[in-house]
């Protein structure tokens, strides 16, 4: 029973280290790019105020990307660790939303 207990403390010690070094990954990466901060938490935001039938019909009539959209993608494009700091922001969050209004199948 002894061996099983120490199993599960060191199992939960690695969980909890692997858990720590994630955490501090995403804050530095937020603290590195705030804009992308910024931007990540508005898309977000977006995606839980809308409605299903306002993300439809926003996907319905693609609108061309303004300008600042467009450079703020090919950053995105271009670095990677920039790129992984939004995608931390906004990936949970914008698919959760996808799934409930059945944008994924």
């Amino acid at each position: 029973m002894s061996n099983t207990v120490t199993t599960m403390r060191k199992h939960s010690y690695l969980l909890g280290l692997l858990i720590l070094f994630a955490l501090l990954g995403v804050g530095i990466a937020w603290a590195q790019y705030p804009m992308v901060t910024a931007v990540g938490n508005r898309v977000v935001q977006k995606y839980q105020q809308a409605s299903c039938e306002q993300l439809w019909q926003e996907r319905a009539e693609k609108k061309a990307p303004s300008e600042g959209a467009q450079d703020a993608m090919q950053m995105l494009r271009t670095d990677p660790q920039m790129r992984a700091a939004f995608v931390s922001i906004v990936a949970a969050p914008v698919v959760d939303k996808m799934i409930v209004c059945g944008m994924i199948p």
